[in-house]
């Protein structure tokens, strides 16, 4: 009887060894299947991490590029509006000149008409009291021409007295003068005409000098 309770207890030791056993390699598969799966974790999202790193590397080398892009065509805008402004400047000088100087042509050509009459007044004997009339005719003429030359910008320069200047006078002789400052205007033998600050002509004049110094004739 002894025996075969020993037999059953060694029995039952040898089953509650083996369930044990059975127990643990039970759980340590189930631990390695969790480490599996987490390393399978761990590849997935460092996966996803680096396909995110080279999107986001991608987006900003697009962007990089678009920002150079809009800076190009900004540049090109500022370049082309200062072309237009250029080109607006310069089409209003063109026209602004273009109206101020058209008359330079056929205001040279009065000038004739204007010399003529002036001529025609210092040659008039002014005593003689039948021509009186005649002459009276000439000044309004003359008058009448040289206003309507002001109005349109002619204006004429050289008068006796004024200092002498190269870029409007032309010295047509000089001449010692204790009467006059050196290097004055003493004589005007053909006025001279702007139109619009542009010299159409220079005077023809005579200038005066002092015996101890000469006439300054260059610009």
């Amino acid at each position: 009887m002894a025996n075969k309770k020993d037999q059953q207890t060694e029995q039952n030791v040898d089953q509650t060894v083996e369930q044990q056993q059975a127990e643990q390699q039970a759980a340590q598969a189930a631990e390695e299947a969790m480490q599996q799966d987490t390393t399978a974790a761990e590849a997935e999202t460092a996966g996803t991490s680096a396909d995110q790193t080279d999107k986001i590397a991608e987006l900003e080398l697009a962007l990089s590029k678009a920002e150079a892009q809009v800076k190009d065509q900004r540049e090109s805008v500022l370049r082309t509006q200062a072309e237009m402004e250029n080109v607006r400047r310069r089409a209003s000088q063109d026209v602004e000149k273009a109206h101020k100087f058209a008359l330079e042509k056929f205001a040279n050509e009065l000038l004739t008409s204007v010399d003529n009459l002036e001529r025609a007044l210092q040659l008039a004997d002014q005593q003689d009291e039948s021509s009186r009339n005649f002459i009276e005719g000439i000044e309004l003429t003359y008058k009448s021409l040289t206003s309507t030359l002001e109005k349109f910008g002619v204006k004429a320069v050289g008068e006796e007295g004024e200092a002498f200047n190269p870029d409007l006078h032309q010295a047509m002789s000089m001449q010692e003068s204790s009467e006059h400052s050196n290097n004055t205007i003493m004589a005007v033998m053909q006025k001279g005409y702007e139109l619009n600050g542009r010299l159409l002509r220079p005077a023809m004049v005579m200038v005066a000098r002092n015996s101890d110094s000469g006439v300054d004739t260059k610009a």
